[in-house]
Parts: structure tokens; sequence; C-alpha cells
């Protein structure tokens, strides 16, 4: 597929071989517990293969045709070496801190990040003799951070509540002077948008729960990787953990794969004219998306995104904390939920102590996270309006 345009190479990135002159268009859902071998010696030849790094099957767990058109499709998705598949993206993240770091390690973790990350390091990674350091890329010089113990820059960008775009460029290449490893979760821009192994990171981890799958219906987490060395490091923790997704769930990845790129397209459409209207309304003290141009993040989005995903925050100018969860209550074709990344619209009041831990973070207003969906833009924006005149007039 050299020379195919993006779009292109991930439609038939992972697609089935013909055999005997026909087959089918899309991979065939491959569910086993266990693999069949016609001897012994192709067992152990199985084995001894797979030992060596070789992506092959010998237990159902490692995944068959299935799982192998997906991780095939992710790595052309972010440009990478090869992929890996996890029950959730915290299971993802997980895999990789664990991976790369051991007792006595350190590791430099952006302080805006997927705030679970941070349960991982009190419940498990403090009790391994890990430590973690939380950092501001916009106020701390990451040179002077790193030490002869660190083994990993963990950065996530944009992040997911307040949207700030790091210069993944720049900090790549401070770690990488250093030796250190840089993993990124890229799951705002749905590997799509971003691709941080072009940008210099070493890592790509996604949530594949989110824009990958795109309607809502999957658990699932990706990591790729740009080198065999670190292919070799996260296969063998990977091994050790039992990490396996069921094929079911592997054939909805892919099939979401095929329609990212458009998906995306039309949450970015209607995001845009969403975060016009906030900006816009009286009630509205700051809308935060780095495609608006006065976004602080702005200038670095346009070099290093092609595009923005459907998620947009704002915060109100003169409410609280109750007006904030009326609002939220008031909306009728946006539901309350955690998550993002699918077909239907969403909305979420940032938790307070959440945004104190981003050091650019300076208000005391409530936020309201919205993933806008794929419906039409004009009964969002109404369904927007009449929230605020249910709850702040």
């Amino acid at each position: 597929m050299s020379g195919a345009g993006r779009h292109t190479q991930l439609l038939h990135a992972g697609a089935p071989t013909l055999r005997d002159g026909a087959g089918p268009v899309n991979v065939p859902v491959v569910r086993t517990s266990t693999v069949r071998f016609a001897t012994q010696q192709d067992l152990e030849s199985r084995q001894h293969r797979r030992a060596a790094g070789e992506r092959v099957a010998s237990y159902g767990r490692h995944g068959l045709d299935t799982h192998q058109a997906l991780e095939d499709a992710l790595s052309t998705l972010e440009g990478g070496h090869r992929a890996f598949l996890a029950p959730s993206g915290l299971s993802a993240i997980t895999l990789v801190l664990l991976a790369l770091l051991s007792p006595g390690d350190h590791a430099l973790v952006s302080d805006s990040v997927y705030a679970p990350v941070r349960r991982v390091d009190k419940t498990l990674l403090q009790r391994l003799g890990i430590t973690v350091e939380y950092f501001s890329p916009a106020h701390d010089d990451l040179a002077a951070l790193i030490r002869p113990e660190t083994k990993l820059v963990y950065l996530e960008s944009p992040s997911s509540l307040l949207f700030e775009v790091l210069d993944l460029p720049e900090l790549a290449a401070v770690a990488r002077e250093r030796g250190v490893p840089v993993a990124v979760d890229n799951t705002w821009s749905g590997g799509w948008f971003q691709q941080p192994l072009r940008l210099g990171a070493n890592i790509s981890i996604q949530a594949a729960t989110k824009y990958i799958a795109g309607h809502s219906d999957v658990m699932q987490g990706a990591v790729v990787v740009d080198s065999p060395a670190l292919a070799e490091r996260i296969a063998a923790t990977h091994e050790a953990l039992g990490l396996a997704i069921g094929a079911d769930d592997a054939y909805l990845s892919l099939r979401g794969l095929r329609t990212l790129p458009l998906r995306l397209a039309q949450h970015q459409r209607n995001a845009t004219e969403v975060a016009q209207w906030l900006q816009r309304h009286p009630q509205v003290g700051r809308v935060f998306y780095p495609a608006l141009p006065d976004d602080p993040g702005h200038a670095l989005w346009q070099r290093d995104f092609s595009g923005a995903s459907g998620l947009v925050s704002f915060a109100f100018r003169d409410a609280g904390a109750s007006a904030a969860s009326a609002f939220v209550d008031a909306l009728r074709w946006f539901a309350i939920g955690a998550s993002w990344g699918g077909y239907e619209s969403l909305a979420l009041v940032a938790p307070p102590e959440r945004l104190r831990e981003h050091r650019t973070w300076q208000g005391n207003a409530p936020v309201v996270r919205l993933h806008v969906g794929l419906e039409d833009p004009q009964d969002l924006l109404a369904d927007l309006d009449q929230a605020f005149h249910r709850t702040l007039t």
C-alpha cells in the first residue's frame, strides 16, 4: 500500500488475503480458547517462535486472525512497528507503566493526565517502589526534572478536560537526548488527527473504547510502539499479565476503524459549531477547544494536528456548582456520561479536584465538558440554549 493515502491504507489494513481466488471483505470473527496443532513438534516450534518475539499464537489468549487484523490496522493508523490490545484504555496505560518501570525508577507525568493514571500510581506503582512526579509542561523545564533513574516521560495531548496541547516534538526531543522513552495518550485524536510516533514519541496509547470503536459498545485499549526493542518489552509484560480481548470486540473496533476519518470529520464540524456558539453566549466565561483561534494551544494544534475531535469544555461566567449540575440535568440530547467517542452527545460536570491538578487552570468557575456527537448540530444548539434559559435566567 506504499504511496496510497492514509484513508485508503486504513480501509485496507488487515484485510484478509484471498484463497482459491475468493474471500470475504471483512476478516471473520475467529473465537477460540485453544489452538490445535498437528504434532507436538508443531506446538513446540510455535512456542519457540513466540518466545523469540514473533507474533504467532500458541494459545487462544494470544489472538488469532481477527486480533491480528486489528493490530495491523492500528499499526497502520499510528504509523508504528507493532500494536498490542488490552481490555480497556486504563489497562493499556497500566501495561506500558509496568513494562517500562521497575522498583527504584522515576517517571515524569504531565499534570493534566487522565485522572485514573494517578490512581494507578497511588494503588500500584507506589507499592512497587516506583516514583511518579507530575509536572506542568507549560511551567516546568523537563530537562531539569529528568534524573538518572528517570525511565519514562508520560504525556497526554490534548488533555481530556481542558484540552491543553503540549509541544510534543520539543518534549520528545528533550527526553530522547537523555535516552528516556516517551509515551503519549493519543485518545483525543483517535490516532487520525495526530500521530505521536511521527512527532518523536516512542509509544502511542489509545482507549479504543472511544473513537476507534465509535459506537459506545466496546471496552478496549491499544498500545502502538515504534521499535522492535520496545515491542519486546511490552510483549513480555502483556504476556505476563494475561491481557486479552474477545474476538467480537476486536471485530467491532476493526469495523469502526474503517469509518474513523468520516466520523471524526463530522464530530469536528459539529463541535466547532457548538464551540463558536458557546463563545458568543453571555453566560459562558471561556471555551476550551484547540481549533478556536484564541485558544492558548491553537498554534501548536495547527502545527501538529490535522483536525479536532468532538470534545468541547466551557466555564460558566457567573454560576456555582449547583447551577452547572442543574444545567447538565436540563439537557435533552446530551446524555450525562463520563465516556466519549461514540456517535451520541454527552455532558459531564468536570470534578473541581481534577481541574485543580492542572497548573494551567487558575479559575474557580464550574466547567462542563461536552462530547459533541453526530446529531443535527441545530438540535444540539437548541438543547444547550434551553438548558441555559432554564437554569441561569
